[in-house]
């Protein structure tokens, strides 16, 4: 996980959110971030993440529930 991702989770207190996702939307958060060319993309996936987090129940725009698995 990059740092700047880390430090903006720890400091909004949504790295226990994020951790408890499955695996594979963790990943795909942190490649669909990384993959950005431009700053403004970056900033923009980065707060569509955080946003989603902090609301729960959503995962890259769609409603999501929770797996068993990583309750």
């Amino acid at each position: 996980m990059p740092a700047s991702v880390r430090r903006e989770l720890d400091g909004l207190g949504l790295m226990q959110a994020f951790k408890q996702r499955p695996p594979y939307q963790r990943n795909d958060y942190l490649h669909w971030i990384e993959r950005s060319v431009r700053a403004v993309t970056r900033r923009k996936r980065i707060d569509q993440m955080l946003a989603e987090l902090k609301a729960g129940g959503l995962y890259m725009g769609m409603a999501h529930r929770p797996s068993a698995r990583a309750r």
